[in-house]
């Protein structure tokens, strides 16, 4: 049995360490475009920051493959799939026959279509690749200005804050992290993140790139005018799609699959930042890892079943933990449980309804996460231990 997989994200390889632990003798080849081997995205601020080395980020090295008998092809970019001939094609010409295939290709920084955002010194964060321009980039300017208050955005001024640079944030939304931290939540964080230093401008809209043939700064709709040399765009991330429009697959919020990672052409198989499945596109890491798994063993003839992942996130955001996960109710029409201390910067929530636990965020203090999300994920009944809730004891839970 032959293998492909194009892509060595964490879809990829959780696929390429399943197959083979189903299949001892089948041929599994990884074609990725990058230049590195399997690496944690998470830790690129790391790298960022100049905290870590290249391979202090990757976690698979070359002995991995070996050991697992795994063919890693680096920077080989794919351009397509002959689906009638059963062949993948890379950029260089090159034809790898495949009984099985897997699009693991992940997900493309979005960038706005905002005047000016093709000058020098404007760059998105998604790859080691990226990394190392900004970190080049860097080292002759002093004002930085993120486009997105998301994590990454954050994450990236974060590390750029370390090495000596003024961080501006502008972000089109009123409030930070959207995703993960309600109102009250986002302006503790606000507040801890300006006591660093930071400049936010929130709720803003940006209107132009300006500078000559490099960016200088960012002019808002308002027309107040946002200096910086080096400019940061974390707008989200978009389905890497292209080889599946090739081949007239379904692309909705992204590559549509079924429960067994299958696409609709049969033998063709997709997972990870890429795929839509039952209508959700979830674009974080412990999802494209379970769905990795899942297309890997189904793609070595086993049976396994894709139920979804609970939104969850646990993170650093400027060095300090947050976990957020299910309905964190931003807009306060649910029950809560709230803990706040703007003193020591902790914000803590738990969403309730109908006696069940259906979201949280730990800002400052994630002690008692895990049992939280496996109180989610149980939809376990609370009313005999809601009074230890509202004392925040979560040992029982």
């Amino acid at each position: 049995m032959k293998y492909v997989i194009i892509g060595n994200g964490v879809a990829g390889t959780a696929a390429a360490a399943n197959i083979r632990k189903l299949d001892s003798s089948g041929e599994i080849t990884v074609l990725t475009d990058e230049a590195v081997p399997f690496y944690s995205r998470i830790r690129l601020i790391d790298y960022l920051a100049k905290e870590a080395g290249e391979q202090d980020i990757v976690i698979y090295k070359d002995d991995w493959y070996k050991k697992n008998n795994i063919k890693l092809l680096l920077s080989t970019p794919v351009t397509g799939i002959d689906k009638d001939n059963k062949q993948v094609i890379t950029a260089a010409g090159a034809a790898w026959p495949y009984d099985r295939v897997l699009i693991a290709s992940g997900g493309i920084s979005f960038i706005p279509p905002i005047p000016g955002s093709n000058k020098k010194g404007v760059f998105a964060l998604r790859t080691i690749a990226d990394a190392n321009e900004i970190l080049k980039y860097a080292d002759s300017v002093k004002k930085v200005v993120l486009i997105g208050g998301g994590v990454l955005g954050l994450e990236a001024g974060n590390s750029l804050r370390k090495t000596g640079h003024e961080i501006s944030v502008v972000e089109f939304f009123p409030r930070l992290l959207p995703r993960q931290m309600d109102p009250e939540g986002a302006q503790v964080l606000k507040a801890q993140m300006e006591s660093m230093g930071f400049i936010f401008y929130l709720g803003a809209r940006s209107k132009e790139i300006y500078g000559e043939d490099k960016a200088a700064g960012l002019l808002l709709e308002d027309g107040t005018r946002v200096d910086g040399d080096l400019i940061i765009v974390s707008a989200g991330v978009r389905p890497q799609a292209e080889l599946a429009k090739k081949l007239g697959l379904p692309v909705n919020k992204g590559v549509v699959v079924n429960d067994r990672m299958e696409t609709e052409t049969k033998d063709i198989y997709a997972a990870g930042d890429l795929i839509e499945h039952r209508g959700m596109f979830y674009g974080i890491w412990p999802a494209a890892q379970k769905q990795g798994e899942i297309a890997g063993i189904n793609m070595a003839g086993g049976n396994a079943v894709y139920e979804g992942t609970t939104m969850s996130n646990v993170l650093k955001v400027v060095g300090i933990d947050l976990a957020a996960a299910g309905d964190i109710d931003a807009d306060g029409k649910s029950e809560s449980i709230i803990q706040k201390d703007q003193v020591k910067y902790i914000y803590r929530k738990l969403v309730i309804k109908d006696n069940v636990i259906t979201g949280c965020i730990l800002y400052g203090d994630i002690s008692g996460y895990r049992k939280v999300l496996k109180a989610i994920d149980d939809k376990r009944n609370i009313q005999d231990i809601r009074k230890d809730l509202e004392r925040w004891d979560l040992s029982r839970v």
